[in-house]
């Protein structure tokens, strides 16, 4: 995928997809504002039955509602929860109350911070907690109900994690050390430049090695990953002013609006079959998209990160991977 290939389509009007979501019950990460509030905005508008927006702030989570229903005229399908991905705490609690929901058709795990300088939560730098640990253990809290979702109503449920193209451009010198996490974790504000994209990129190797090892006529879930492409959102207010001057301009020229931007998430939250274990951009399967990073192209540094993740995630929630990649 050229440069030239991407910008231009940045200017497509991207498809609608799904047209119906009667019946159905969504949970979106991040949905107080931008591509989680839009995201779920159009499961609202589609049809849903029940729609979960995850937020950090409940008033803002409680605003965002509001905003929905004043936009559909549908009251009542719209439910704020409370999740903070820096707390987990908050992650345990939050799948604790999805096991009790009758129906779900698809998490999409938008939530995810860009962080400018170095700051903690849970013991590990911020971006790397929230955007790959907390969202992954709540990926492995949330598989046994999404698996048992198929033998109940028929149905396959999707398991999707927002990603970004700017993964392909990480750096990530940590994966060249025998502890990635723990080179992770040394404090350097120099690394602060690249922390972004290692955080996206890890959630690719992620994704990709969680849905081989959960194939999907064993599972019955579909896993995926996407990117939104570049999106007027505010993504970047923790950056350093020069990086948000960066990105401010480049949104100025190509950006699109968080609401075709959110399209990109409702295409990956009904993709069908051939979609699992793959990225999606633009609305379409676009792996080749993903060919110009060595470090998405290397075997056995997906393998790498994904056994030490998995170890981390085990030692946060004792058997939470076991049971969620149970396939026998």
């Amino acid at each position: 995928m050229t440069l030239g290939q991407i910008i231009k389509a940045q200017f497509e009007n991207l498809p609608i997809v799904p047209q119906d979501c009667g019946g159905q019950t969504y949970i979106v990460t991040g949905a107080n504002t931008g591509l989680g509030l839009e995201c779920a905005r159009h499961f609202v508008r589609l049809g849903a039955s029940h729609v979960i927006l995850a937020s950090r702030s409940l008033s803002k989570g409680e605003a965002a509602v509001k905003s929905i229903e004043a936009s559909t005229g549908r009251k009542g399908v719209a439910e704020v929860w409370q999740l903070d991905l820096t707390s987990y705490d908050s992650v345990r609690a939050f799948a604790k109350r999805v096991e009790e929901l009758e129906r779900v058709d698809a998490v999409v795990q938008n939530a995810g911070v860009a962080m400018g300088v170095w700051t903690e939560a849970e013991g590990n730098e911020t971006t790397i907690t929230v955007n790959v640990i907390s969202t992954f253990l709540l990926a492995m809290l949330l598989l046994p109900k999404l698996r048992a979702q198929k033998a109940k109503w028929g149905i396959v449920p999707r398991m999707t994690i927002v990603s970004s193209g700017r993964g392909v451009v990480a750096q990530f010198a940590e994966g060249k050390e025998e502890d990635v996490f723990e080179a992770l974790n040394t404090k350097n504000e120099m690394t602060m430049r690249d922390r972004y994209p290692v955080s996206k990129l890890i959630e690719l190797l992620g994704v990709r090695a969680m849905a081989a090892d959960l194939p999907l006529p064993q599972s019955g879930v579909i896993i995926n990953s996407l990117s939104p492409g570049i999106c007027k959102t505010q993504l970047n207010r923790n950056s350093p002013f020069w990086v948000w001057l960066q990105i401010e301009i480049m949104r100025l020229l190509v950006a699109r609006t968080a609401e075709q931007g959110s399209r990109t998430l409702l295409h990956a939250a009904v993709v069908g079959e051939e979609g699992h274990g793959k990225f999606l951009t633009d609305c379409e399967i676009k792996e080749d998209w993903l060919a110009g990073s060595e470090n998405l192209r290397s075997k056995e540094l997906q393998d790498k990160v994904w056994k030490q993740l998995c170890e981390k995630l085990e030692k946060i929630e004792p058997g939470c991977v076991t049971r969620a990649m149970d396939i026998k």
